[in-house]
């Protein structure tokens, strides 16, 4: 997969990724005569879809309406969001390709798909580590980028898109009066939340972590707080970590709890929860009681990090909580 600064390449991913499988070919709306092709209804069941054959700028899409997709990617240029809801990273690319996509006024429309609800695609992008985002232009799956990017990176990503989609004469457009009505105005973000996340968006996690962390002294019940500081101390951890290397030392040395905890944060970044936590069980239960402290607090951060609610972290807590009484 490319990364941000990499130029695209339409027919990078021919023959790497197999969409012909969730391919619905119903019959693709022609261009206006004289002009350029406008978007026409998006998926059946897509959110926030708007009536009276009007295409939201930002909509879900799952493996049965997928399809449709790849038809409208032959109008106006596609950009393919998948994500999870455990996802810290994911929940903080997600609101910067939205504003993104939503500025450029219908030149591009964003299809999200959650991967846990949608295996098949995730299983067709090869979508090994998420925020993963690819886009579809002319029916073709192109590669943008993984990872929580900065929005100057986004921004230029999509310029190239639309060129590369120009090329290939993907030059519709969705109407802007076609796009969800604009949620009510949120409250400014408060100081020190705004102060984390540019320092998140400038890849500064550590005057993000103290950000963070200043606002749970004023505030120790500031649940937006705690989340943040879980999300980007798991970044600052993982940065510039070698994963072989990583996996080699924790082979090497099977109760080394750092070495262990190095490769529990790596698997949760790349969305293998179960792995994560089985590690951390296994070495929890093997150590003597006065070594567990860091592997518990570890799993406990980890359990908020991907929701309290999840059936993987329900299972691991439970475990956790066997092996201590």
């Amino acid at each position: 997969m490319a990364d941000a600064s990499s130029t695209l390449n339409a027919a990078a991913l021919r023959g790497a990724v197999d969409l012909s499988s969730l391919r619905n070919r119903p019959a693709p709306a022609q261009p206006a005569a004289g002009g350029s092709a406008t978007a026409q209804p998006g998926p059946a069941g897509a959110a926030g879809a708007a009536p009276q054959g009007a295409l939201p700028l930002v909509f879900d899409v799952s493996d049965a309406t997928f399809g449709e997709v790849l038809e409208l990617s032959r109008q106006v240029p596609v950009v393919v969001d998948l994500w999870a809801e455990w996802c810290g990273p994911c929940k903080q690319l997600s609101p910067v390709l939205e504003k993104v996509v939503t500025e450029l006024a219908g030149r591009l429309v964003l299809a999200k798909v959650d991967v846990d609800a949608n295996p098949q695609l995730q299983q067709a992008f090869r979508a090994q580590s998420i925020p993963m985002v690819v886009a579809l232009v002319a029916g073709q799956p192109v590669p943008l980028f993984t990872g929580a990017v900065p929005e100057e990176q986004v921004r230029q990503v999509f310029d190239q898109l639309l060129q590369l989609a120009a090329q290939n004469g993907v030059t519709g457009t969705v109407p802007v009066e076609g796009a969800p009505e604009e949620a009510p105005a949120e409250p400014p973000m408060p100081p020190l939340h705004a102060e984390a996340f540019a320092a998140i968006e400038a890849g500064d996690y550590p005057r993000a972590i103290t950000a963070y962390e200043q606002a749970l002294k004023e505030n120790p019940r500031d649940e937006d707080a705690k989340a943040g500081l879980a999300q980007v101390s798991l970044l600052a951890r993982v940065q510039g970590v070698d994963l072989q290397a990583a996996r080699q030392a924790a082979a090497d040395a099977p109760r080394d709890v750092d070495a262990q905890l190095v490769v529990a944060d790596l698997d949760i970044a790349g969305g293998h929860v179960d792995d994560a936590f089985d590690r951390l069980l296994e070495l929890f239960a093997s150590l003597p009681s006065e070594e567990r402290a860091p592997v518990r607090e570890r799993l406990v951060e980890l359990f908020g990090l991907v929701g309290a609610a999840d059936p993987r972290v329900v299972r691991a807590r439970g475990q956790l909580t066997s092996l201590l009484f």
